[in-house]
This record gives structure tokens, C-alpha cells and sequence, in this order.
């Protein structure tokens, strides 16, 4: 892959979404950050990595072990529809002109 393509990403930064493999399988979690370019997601509360953060006394960062949540591949989630409550594959359809997401068990628009 080159650096200029990107991956297709099925999930936009604040849908809610849960993880469907890994050690975090069935936690359900607000997409942060989405990495277009890798292919990536970033969950709230999945995928926590603890990492040793060195102490800045200048910037008032004190140092330790801390817990963060590393990137998980987009594959790896799936979109939990709003109306219906239930994990959900995405279709896209045209309503008024624009390109929307919508869920393909119950019919509901995901893009408000």
C-alpha cells in the first residue's frame, strides 16, 4: 500500500461501536480518533496499553506508569445502531441529495 491510499473506514469519531474481536471482545465504547490512513480506531475503554511516562517538571507532567488506549484495526468494530440497540453492518444511501449511513437491520439513519 502507498503512502497516499487510504483504507475504507465504516465508523466516524463519536459513534458508539463494539469491539467484536481481541481481548476486548463485547465492550461496547465511543469511537475517540479515527486513523483513515492506518485503517485504525481509537475506543473508549478497549485496547488498554500501560506505558511508562517519563516525569516533565517544566510542563508539570509528573511520571509513572499510566493507562491509555492504543489503536484497534477498524475491522475489529461495529457500529451499535442508536434506534435499534444492536450491532449493525452499514449501508449507504442517498436521502435529499447527500450520501448517508444507514443501518441495515432497521432502516435507521446513523448521520443525523
Amino acid at each position: 500500500m502507498t503512502d497516499k491510499t487510504k483504507k475504507s473506514v465504516h465508523v466516524k469519531s463519536g459513534d458508539r461501536v463494539i469491539v467484536t474481536a481481541g481481548k476486548d471482545k463485547g465492550k461496547i465504547g465511543n469511537v475517540k480518533k479515527v486513523n483513515p490512513k492506518e485503517g485504525k480506531v481509537i475506543v473508549e475503554g478497549a485496547n488498554m496499553v500501560t506505558k511508562a511516562q517519563k516525569p516533565q517538571p517544566m510542563a508539570g507532567i509528573q511520571g509513572g506508569l499510566i493507562k491509555l488506549e492504543a489503536p484497534l484495526d477498524s475491522s475489529k468494530v461495529m457500529v451499535v445502531c442508536p434506534a435499534c440497540e444492536k450491532p449493525t453492518r452499514i449501508k449507504h444511501s442517498i436521502v435529499d441529495g447527500k450520501k448517508v449511513r444507514v443501518c441495515k437491520k432497521c432502516g435507521e439513519q446513523l448521520d443525523a
